[in-house]
């Protein structure tokens, strides 16, 4: 993507990216975490209207900004922009359940975790409790 895109980011492209960076965080992106994003993507009703094909440019917008220094803030920029307040829960309840996926949270996860709190304004409680559901749905047996 071009610093010139005539497309601004749908709230979907934001989730998406989203999803993407936390997979991405730990420099390794697993399948688990890739049947997550493609899971949500193919069954919730926020993606119903969004067109699939875009997953690879969000790919490429986050691994353009990760390699830039100042890149993590960039990509919040642009999720503060374009996506509605609204949906700053579900891009938080997303974002855990790709960092819980592979049943694993790693530093560089639980770090990115904090930082996408911080920038969404969660509150402490709420955020919390979807944490706890993403744990409950990612227990082995």
């Amino acid at each position: 993507m071009s610093d010139i895109d005539p497309h601004p980011l749908s709230p979907q492209d934001c989730l998406v990216a989203l999803m993407i960076a936390v997979s991405a965080s730990d420099e390794s992106i697993r399948t688990a975490e890739l049947v997550k994003i493609q899971s949500a993507v193919n069954n919730l009703p926020i993606f119903g209207e969004y067109d699939e094909a875009r997953i690879p440019d969000m790919s490429g917008l986050v691994f353009e900004l990760f390699e830039q220094e100042d890149g993590l803030d960039a990509l919040f920029g642009l999720i503060r922009d374009n996506l509605p307040e609204r949906l700053f829960e579900t891009a938080y309840a997303l974002a855990c359940d790709v960092a819980a996926a592979d049943g694993t949270l790693r530093e560089a996860e639980l770090r990115l975790l904090e930082e996408i709190r911080y920038e969404l304004n969660l509150d402490r409680l709420h955020a919390a409790a979807i944490e706890r559901g993403a744990r409950a749905r990612h227990l082995s047996a």
